[in-house]
């Protein structure tokens, strides 16, 4: 379901419901009743709205209830991910360091510890 899939990848933003109707500029409710499959045939137009905030495109909030399989993470990603795990940088201070980037702050690696 579309409405799932929104709540799932606000979920992983870290975002509330309230946050993100704002920032994409749509109803709160009508926004909730889409995530609870009260309303389950959304605009494009919404769609058009979320997706950017979420940091995906229309397309991928209509396919993925279609059965499309997500991306598999190519070797090199898988590899630095593994180069970090070994330098001690856990998924929290990765996450810190992320947030701090979106901020568009700069972190170093200590002040990410």
């Amino acid at each position: 379901m579309i409405g799932a899939r929104i709540q799932s990848l606000r979920h992983q933003k870290r975002m509330s419901l309230t946050e993100l109707a704002a920032r994409a500029g749509v109803a709160k409710s009508y926004l909730s009743s889409i995530e609870r499959d009260l309303q389950s045939n959304p605009s494009i137009q919404f769609l058009r709205k979320l997706a950017p905030v979420l940091g995906v495109n229309v397309q991928t909030l209509i396919l993925h209830d279609q059965g499309d399989k997500p991306e598999t993470l190519d070797q090199e990603w898988v590899q630095l991910i593994q180069e970090l795990n070994e330098l001690g940088l856990n998924k929290e201070s990765l996450r810190k360091i992320v947030m701090q980037l979106k901020m568009r702050q700069t972190v170093t690696y200590d002040q990410a510890q």
